[in-house]
Order: structure tokens, then sequence, then C-alpha cells
């Protein structure tokens, strides 16, 4: 079923299963402050707009992390034109998930959450930023698979949607029966895998939620969240893993590493692709471990211990850490 036609009001089978402006009116507009001397301030920015997804009665919303990493202030807006407080309730590096909670009534049904796993490429789906019908595009799913980031992260299962939403970060993917089905993380341009320039957006499965919704209401985090943070941004580069960025002052920096190494191996393995290169280093303890790396620089090879941390402890305003 179209779902341009539904949110047009025009063409066959127009009408959906379900109360699409009550879904729409789940998604809300989220602002957010963080200190000029915030450890993300400088990657993030001190100002950080988008949106998030009401999935509770008491006003809990859903979002997408890095909009509201170490906030002092939030407040979300809705789209009958209030502005209201909100509070910071959990950051889950891990899963890329952020919940915040209105410090008032919000009086707009939640959103139900549904099955990602069910979620079929090809299939037709909408993908909504605050603002109602005007803010929502039809898209389809274009792919599904593993998703490494150069920040240091990783999902087994990412969602892939195109055409591209212009307002991805906290987006709401919602599925035919109106369920919430992932939250917006990223534009790329290769949503479709071994496809040149297809431009999409990448969504965090709704999944991914339902097992550590308890832990992250009573700890703020995740314990999938104290990995190894190893403080650099990498990429991979003709089938090796090249630095890119150093975190300043990071575990990477201080063990010595240069933007321009290759990593050829981890803990004694060889490696070739991000996945690799996060899954031997976290497969090694909890943050605080040290990692063996064998280094390539130039033509000159040579090994490093790298002291791990735990990247929460860099963060300003934190809750429960």
């Amino acid at each position: 079923m179209p779902f341009a036609a539904a949110l047009t009001g025009t063409g066959d089978g127009a009408k959906l299963p379900f109360d699409v402006d009550n879904a729409l009116a789940s998604v809300v507009r989220l602002h957010s402050e963080v200190p000029e001397d915030g450890y993300t301030a400088p990657f993030l920015g001190t100002e950080r707009e988008g949106n998030g997804i009401i999935i509770d009665d008491s006003g809990l919303i859903l979002t997408i992390g890095y909009l509201i990493v170490e906030a002092m202030a939030i407040s979300i807006g809705t789209n009958d034109g209030r502005t209201i407080a909100a509070e910071m309730i959990a950051y889950d590096y891990d899963s890329g998930f952020g919940l915040v909670r209105a410090l008032e009534t919000l009086d707009i049904p939640p959103i139900p959450l549904g099955k990602s796993e069910d979620l079929a490429v090809g299939r037709g789906v909408l993908v909504a930023g605050h603002g109602g019908r005007g803010a929502a595009i039809g898209a389809r799913v274009v792919s599904k698979r593993e998703f490494a980031g150069y920040w240091e992260y990783l999902l087994d299962e990412a969602i892939f949607t195109a055409p591209a939403h212009p307002n991805w970060g906290g987006a709401a993917l919602i599925g035919h029966e109106g369920t919430l089905l992932g939250v917006g993380s990223l534009y790329v341009e290769d949503a479709v895998e071994d496809k040149e320039s297809r431009s999409g957006n990448m969504f965090v499965p709704i999944d991914l939620l339902t097992p550590i919704m308890a832990e992250m209401l009573r700890e703020g985090r995740t314990a999938a969240s104290f990995r190894p943070w190893l403080g650099l941004f990498s990429a991979e580069v003709e089938g090796r893993i090249e630095v890119i960025g150093l975190a300043n002052d990071g575990p990477a920096e201080r063990s010595g590493l240069q933007v321009g190494d290759t990593i050829v191996k981890v803990n004694g393995r060889t490696i070739a692709t991000m996945i690799e290169l996060y899954r031997n280093a976290w497969s090694m303890g909890d943050a605080g471990v040290e990692i063996p790396m064998t280094i390539l620089r130039e033509t000159f090879a040579f090994e490093l211990v790298l002291k791990s941390e735990d990247r929460y402890s860099r963060l300003k305003f934190q809750r429960r850490y």
C-alpha cells in the first residue's frame, strides 16, 4: 500500500490500517544544549536539533543518543505548538539509543513498538520527523546488514531506507501496522549494498530496545556499553584499516598511534575490516583492558599496547555513570 498516497489522501488504497495522524503526533521536535567544554561539543556541536518519539504514557521519549549526550538542557516541541522541558534518562553507546522524559503531561498517545525482525527488504515504510504529514515521507527498506561506524560503533543488522529523509536524526521508522520499527541515525550514500550513489537513511532497529529498556531506565546505560574505548577513528582503505583521526588525549593517542598508521593485527589476529577491529578489541574484556596491536607506519612495522578506557569517563553532566 503506497504511503505517499496515504499521506496525501489520493490514489487507490490511500487509507492505511492505522491512524496516521496519531502516529505522526508521537514524533516530537527535540532540542538540546551542551556545554562548550563538553567532550562531544567539538564533534557534535553545543546545540543539537532532531526528533524524539513518545513511547509510553508517562512521557518517555526515545531518540538517537548523539542528540542528548552531555546535554545540560533538553526541550521538546509538539505538533500542537507546545514547548516542554525534558530530562535525560539514558544514553547507551552500544545500541545508540537515548531516552528522555517530558517534565509535563503530554496528552499524546504513544506509538506502539513493533518487531523490526519481521521487516523485509522491499517493504514500504513511513519515515517521520516532527511536524505531521508535511514532515513524513514514504520510503522502502532497501537493505538490512551489518554496519560499522568509524567512531567505534557496530550494529549486527542496521535498517537502510530510501529515499533519504532530510531530518533523519531520531526520526521514526513506522511500519504498515502503525508500529515503531526503528530510530533514525544517519544519512548515507550507500543505502544499497554494492550499489553506487544510492542515498538513504540508516535506522537502529527497535528490536534492540526491548531487551535493554529496563536496564537503561535503571542504570542510564547498559552493561555492553562498558566495552573498551580505543579513542580512534578508522577507515577501510584497500583491504586495510587506516587510522584517520585520534580523540584528543585518548587511549590511541597516548599509546603512540598516529593518523595514517595501519592497524595490521589486534591481539595477534590479522584484521581487514572495522568490524574485525571492533570485535577483536571488544572481545578482550571491559573498558580498561590492555589491547596489543601490530602497526604499520609507512614501511616500518612495530608492536604497541593500547590501554583502553570507559568512553563515559570523558562525558560531562553524566547520569548514574
